[in-house]
């Protein structure tokens, strides 16, 4: 099959990038990756100097620290996840300054969990760290919370939200889904058909997922809590909001997903950005299909917390 074209904004763009940093081809290249991706990684003090309009703390859940940035006013609460397949990232990474550029100016205070990476610290370390750092943030933080993340941080909020409807957990009033990881099959058309292009191909998504999971990646001894596309139930969810884009890798597992939370009765917003790439909107923030994905974002979380202010 052909895939589709990237968006002729974001085409030079993934091609510059993929070649200065080529998909993750086996586990042997993931502490390569971990180096070049620390020289994004700030300290508490760079990172309160950047963002003067918030209070910027290191706390604790337990083991689990946990990047706090509070403004002078806050309206609600976005636990958000990191990305990196998992295997590579951090809470004081470029994750977190990528969502101040777009929401920023939303008034929420931001807690992002440094849950602990595979393969190191495989299935069920990083989700119970995530779980961790939500009870951590419910207790501590005013206001309604919204889970969310980005990629691997977005299975992974996909899989707390999971937890916490299942525990009997916090009330969530919402889960923001960016271009998450939720399938360790690996099998769509979109999958296999974009294998070889793209900064997160299918062989980059099985290094992935074989860290985090080992032997048991494409198995039937796969939880839900691991995957979240393996879910048998996702009725009685909190209202999600995913996006992705047409030339990515998971394009058609998180249709698939936001599908099934509608037949299952519950509440999902989806947008395919057309010729996005993985992350596209982080990593070309002027293009005009950027522009859209983050409007995008910024108006359902103004339903989710209407206490927000509108964005300046």
């Amino acid at each position: 099959m052909t895939p589709p074209p990237f968006d002729p904004e974001l085409a030079p763009v993934v091609e510059t990038l993929r070649a200065l940093r080529p998909p993750l081809a086996t586990l042997a290249d993931i502490p390569g990756r971990r180096e070049l991706n620390a020289a994004e990684h700030r300290t508490v003090e760079e990172l309160a100097a950047a963002y003067p309009e918030h209070k910027v703390t290191e706390e604790y859940a337990g083991d689990v620290p946990l990047l706090v940035l509070t403004p002078a006013s806050s309206a609600g609460v976005l636990y958000y996840v990191h990305g990196g397949g998992t295997i590579v990232g951090s809470h004081l990474g470029q994750d977190v300054p990528n969502l101040l550029d777009w929401a920023g100016g939303l008034g929420l205070t931001i807690v992002s969990p440094g849950y602990r990476l595979a393969p190191e610290h495989p299935y069920p370390v990083p989700v119970e760290d995530c779980y961790a750092g939500l009870l951590w943030t419910v207790e501590h933080c005013a206001g309604a919370v919204v889970v969310g993340g980005i990629s691997a941080g977005g299975g992974l909020a996909a899989a707390t939200a999971l937890l916490a409807r299942d525990r009997g957990g916090p009330s969530l009033a919402g889960q923001l889904l960016i271009c998450p990881m939720l399938d360790d099959r690996n099998d769509t058309p979109s999958a296999v058909d974009l294998d070889g292009r793209g900064l997160w191909d299918r062989t980059a998504n099985n290094v992935g997922w074989t860290a985090y999971l080992g032997d048991r990646r494409g198995t039937d001894d796969v939880p839900a809590y691991a995957a979240a596309a393996r879910a048998s139930d996702l009725a009685g969810l909190p209202p999600a909001f995913l996006d992705v884009g047409t030339a990515e890798t998971f394009r058609d597992e998180v249709v698939a997903y936001a599908s099934r939370i509608w037949r299952a009765g519950g509440e999902a917003e989806l947008h395919v950005w057309p010729g996005g790439f993985h992350g596209f909107d982080s990593l070309a923030p002027q293009a005009q299909v950027s522009r859209a994905a983050r409007a995008a974002r910024l108006t359902w979380l103004l339903k989710r917390l209407p206490a927000v202010p509108a964005a300046r």
